[in-house]
């Protein structure tokens, strides 16, 4: 499948503004509404899982390789949408899981995971390994980063059969996700910088033997400048990124990818697309449209169910993010009640590690199965989801929690669709 995201290479290096949103979250919610999103699109789903939530071990969300792809495969099938019109990718492959291990030890792990994900039809592989291990001398420099991605890149061809894989080098700062503190002015990657990561990953690869892996490098992850804390996006400047911008005018098909392009303004999605950032990320924003959904059908719930019916939603995720605090604690500061807010309501979006735990789950069914057997009033998807209630009204849209929950998700999902000039052919408002 990774022929589809060439030829999207292709025409936006010859010349066309158009690029491809690649979704990043293990949500099936936010899955199924990709695919419904893309259904409506002339274009292919893009779906990529990080090496936290997916590897040999299970990750945070307890799926392996096989395990996602047949989630995703699954979900594209229910909905209509044909297995070749999926690409599959990995995100920050690399030794990330195992930093606290040697540096020896934490590779043999990220070999392992990279042929795992390879072996498990991804297609599209970033290799990320510009983290330090516990006897690695920290920063890292470019050519240790490039010699292990190279490493990397080696184990993935043993694996693969033919020439179907397409990589992607290069990582940003700060580290994925969202920043964990507050951000003051961001600067992006320099033009010397950008320049001297692709000159020591093509040297490694070459000196690895690996010049056919090489040609199929198709983007650089740099830093545009973009970035969201927990209250606060950091938007996107065009000025900024004109000497950067210039590094790809020798460099043959090879496009940038941009990562943390969470929360930015469709004008501003458009305008990385047509300054070569041809691949843009998202992740927490699409779980933060599927929280705002879900919250607003238990704000209608509280107010048509008797109370010893409820779901009682987000008070059920609010414990279980306070009894296991193992994801959010680090990241949201100030006292009790500020870190209510953050649970809740931050940018950073920490509440989505918790959303398949199976109490929350199991709020989230009761959610849903209320309010199948009610009549949703109009008045209240008009104060809850007014967005929603337009369509609904119009009819183009079923008055049911799951349908807007998707269609919600599908509002964030138009800024990156228009941004990369993908051909829509349902009418939304």
């Amino acid at each position: 499948m990774s022929g589809l995201l060439l030829e999207t290479v292709e025409r936006h290096r010859s010349g066309e503004a158009v690029g491809v949103y690649s979704v990043c979250s293990a949500h099936p919610l936010v899955i199924e509404a990709s695919v419904m999103q893309v259904l409506g699109e002339d274009g292919y789903l893009l779906v990529e899982a990080t090496s936290n939530q997916v590897d040999q071990f299970g990750g945070y969300t307890g799926m392996k390789p096989l395990d996602f792809r047949a989630l995703v495969l699954g979900l594209a099938e229910r909905r209509g949408l044909p297995g070749d019109r999926v690409v599959l990718g990995g995100d920050h492959l690399g030794p990330n899981r195992w930093r606290g291990l040697p540096a020896e030890e934490a590779m043999g792990h990220a070999g392992d995971l990279v042929a795992l994900y390879v072996a498990s039809g991804f297609t599209k592989i970033h290799l990320d390994c510009s983290m330090a291990c516990t006897d690695d001398t920290e920063p890292l420099d470019d050519e240790v980063v490039a010699e292990r991605a190279a490493t990397l890149a080696a184990r993935a061809e043993r694996e693969a059969s033919g020439d179907e894989i397409v990589y992607v080098v290069g990582t940003e700062v700060p580290v994925p996700g969202g920043a964990h503190e507050a951000l003051g002015k961001l600067t992006p990657t320099s033009a010397g910088a950008a320049r001297a990561t692709l000159a020591a990953h093509e040297e490694a690869f070459r000196a690895g033997g690996l010049d056919g892996a090489w040609e199929r490098v198709v983007a650089l992850v740099v830093q545009p400048g973009v970035e969201f804390d927990l209250e606060r996006v950091i938007d996107y400047e065009e000025s900024a990124t004109e000497e950067l911008r210039r590094v790809l005018e020798d460099r043959g098909r090879l496009i940038f990818e941009a990562h943390s392009t969470d929360y930015q303004t469709r004008a501003n999605l458009a305008a990385l697309v047509r300054n070569h950032w041809a691949v843009l990320k998202v992740g927490p924003a699409l779980t933060f449209a599927m929280r705002e959904a879900l919250f607003a059908l238990a704000a209608i719930e509280d107010e048509i169910v008797a109370e010893e019916e409820r779901s009682e939603l987000v008070s059920v995720v609010d414990r279980r993010m306070r009894e296991e605090p193992g994801y959010w604690e680090g990241y949201y500061p100030g006292g009790p009640e500020a870190q209510r807010l953050l649970r809740r309501y931050s940018y950073s979006d920490r509440i989505r590690y918790y959303w398949s735990h199976p109490d929350v789950e199991g709020a989230r069914k009761r959610l849903f199965t209320n309010l199948a057997h009610q009549k949703i009033p109009q008045t209240l998807l008009s104060q809850y989801l007014p967005l929603q209630y337009e369509r609904v009204r119009l009819g183009r849209l079923d008055c049911a929690p799951e349908a807007l929950v998707f269609d919600r998700v599908r509002d964030t999902l138009e800024d990156y669709s228009a941004a990369c000039n993908q051909t829509t052919r349902e009418a939304r408002l």
